[in-house]
């Protein structure tokens, strides 16, 4: 299935390595443009040189700290400097330390919302204009299960990222009639160096070996497994894609079964 992205410049933080590489790769694949960043100036330069000589496709990368304004406003005017447009904004980061709420203290949660909330709306306001002048585009924001059913020992992530969800849902009425989508991705685990740690942390914990806290995460998975990043980057494509147009304001899960609610 065509869809629809060849030509189309997409912007994709947080994108060395990880689900937001998952989500670069995904995009070139369908013949998008790239724009890249990462807090890693090497990381992110050897995966744009790799992703194009891979898919062919034209992919700039930049180092962006997507914590800090201004170097996410000086990156926006690169951007739209090099390739005159931007149609598809993914917004990504890193996620805070596993803990409990007893674990930090109020500048940790400071901390956390800079770094999964204020990120995307920082992000958004860099290049909603453009996106905007053309009247057409997809935003597309990276969180986790935990807006929806919060976890054990994630307490900062469980706080920071619901008020993505809100944000999102706020922005996708107002720009519905410009002709622009915006969703929010919730992915419960999907094997990066991320969720890898968090099993070590539980192996740790718990006394157990990495395969036995393995065993006992995939256990609350109906699905049986821990998702790959390409099938994170396939569903991000879609959401992306001309044939998702009539898609906004949702936060869809992708988590093998894990979340058991109705909503």
């Amino acid at each position: 299935m065509d869809l629809g992205l060849k030509g189309k410049v997409a912007v994709v933080t947080a994108s060395s390595r990880g689900l937001g590489r998952a989500v670069a790769e995904a995009l070139a694949a369908e013949g998008a443009k790239l724009a890249l960043c990462s807090r890693n100036t090497d990381a992110v330069g050897s995966a744009a040189r790799e992703i194009k000589e891979k898919y062919g496709v034209e992919v700039y990368s930049a180092p962006c700290d997507v914590e800090d304004g201004i170097r996410i406003g000086d990156f926006a005017a690169e951007v739209l400097d090099r390739f005159g447009a931007v149609h598809i904004l993914f917004a990504n980061a890193g996620g805070p330390p596993p803990g409990t709420i007893a674990d930090f203290a109020p500048a940790d949660f400071e901390k956390a919302v800079d770094l999964n909330l204020l990120s995307v709306i920082k992000l958004v306001h860099a290049f909603l204009p453009a996106i905007k002048q053309q009247g057409w585009g997809r935003i597309i924001a990276s969180t986790s299960i935990t807006v929806k059913q919060p976890a054990p020992n994630l307490a900062l992530s469980n706080v920071a990222r619901v008020g993505v969800v809100a944000f999102m849902k706020t922005l996708a009425g107002e720009l519905a009639p410009f002709n622009i989508t915006c969703n929010t991705v919730a992915p419960g685990y999907i094997m990066t160096d991320r969720v890898e740690s968090l099993i070590k942390n539980k192996s740790v914990k718990d006394g157990l070996t990495y395969e036995a806290a393995g065993r006992e995460i995939t256990a609350g998975i109906p699905a049986g497994r821990i998702g790959s990043p390409e099938e994170f980057g396939a569903l991000v494509a879609c959401l992306a894609s001309e044939r998702a147009g009539y898609i906004t304001g949702e936060t869809i899960l992708i988590d093998g079964g894990a979340y058991r609610g109705l909503m």
